[in-house]
């Protein structure tokens, strides 16, 4: 687990890893970057209380650089990727194991299942479970088992992780699609089933949503220019979605007709909004709108700015 600023959140992910009914051994190695909480006090309560939880450092705070250092750490052969404001699903790690060796694949996951807490959260919850939100990505939005591009996180073989030299430093994003790129590359299978879910806690409001999509977006288009051949439609939705909306806004100063495309975009997103929010009450369904259009247009705007990397 790489670890970042989690106080709020590290506790529940913990337990919920170490509540596990798995009959074999287990560990818990937590990589701590320099968080500004109370994150490494937790940490460190949490290993004092249970053995099993071990801590390592991780001086840069990033990801890949946290997960890499966990995984010199951890002593077995299934490894088993969590987050710190995740919380698994009752026999979550029982289940992987024996996918694992049902299927022989390199990599078994499953459903990233998005939980808020106030109407907020859940309004990013339901879009990001929605394919109008992020597109019919079976870790979004569940479905069959079977061989998949990518999963959420992720139970490993440690054969394969050593065989694709484990995470790239160069992805501070991206870097699990970007592993699961080079194991199918390699003959590896990724295998999605729909019986594992791990809760996600969503950003708390728009801004932090903003940024952590114009992040994604900026890290796709890393991903895609390192790996061209892993572009697909669902990559390109929001780049084009903003650049309609945009050339449609100005391009209406000069016709008017153009006018229609980002009043277009503006009645599909209030529209589908209000519908997929509606079962979660009129809070969350009114908040929908504005989350999808922040998630479509930061995406967007990211891939359009790319990034060099780090």
């Amino acid at each position: 687990m790489p670890i970042l600023n989690e106080e709020r959140h590290l506790a529940e992910a913990v337990g919920s890893v170490l509540a596990q009914q798995y009959a074999g051994e287990l560990e818990i190695v937590l990589a701590l970057g320099p968080s500004t909480d109370r994150t490494q006090e937790v940490a460190e309560g949490l290993a004092a209380r249970d053995p099993r939880v071990t801590l390592v450092a991780n001086p840069s705070g990033r990801t890949p650089d946290g997960l890499n250092a966990a995984l010199g750490a951890a002593r077995h052969e299934v490894i088993v990727r969590m987050d710190g404001h995740g919380e698994m699903s009752d026999g979550y790690i029982d289940t992987a194991v024996r996918v694992l060796e049902e299927t022989g694949a390199a990599n078994v996951g499953g459903v990233m299942l998005a939980e808020g807490q106030t109407d907020f959260e859940r309004a990013v919850a339901a879009a990001m479970g929605s394919v109008l939100g992020l597109g019919g990505a079976r870790f979004h939005v569940g479905g069959q088992a079977g061989p998949s591009k990518t999963v959420f996180l992720g139970t490993f073989r440690r054969d394969w992780l050593r065989r694709v030299g484990g995470y790239d430093p160069a992805y501070a994003r991206a870097q699990d699609w970007e592993m699961n790129w080079r194991i199918r590359q390699l003959g590896g299978t990724v295998w999605f089933t729909p019986d594992l879910t791990v809760t996600y806690r969503p950003r708390p409001d728009l801004r932090a949503l903003a940024r952590q999509y114009f992040r994604t977006g900026q890290w796709r288009r890393f991903l895609v220019r390192q790996h061209p051949d892993s572009v697909n439609a669902r990559y390109l939705a929001p780049p084009t979605a903003l650049l309609l909306v945009a050339g449609g806004a100005v391009g209406a100063l000069a016709w008017r007709p153009l006018l229609a495309l980002p009043v277009g975009y503006a009645v599909l997103v209030t529209a589908g909004g209000i519908a997929i929010g509606a079962r979660h009450g009129a809070a969350v369904a009114a908040r929908v709108p504005a989350v999808l259009a922040t998630m479509h247009l930061s995406w967007g705007a990211g891939f359009l700015r790319g990034t060099t990397g780090a």
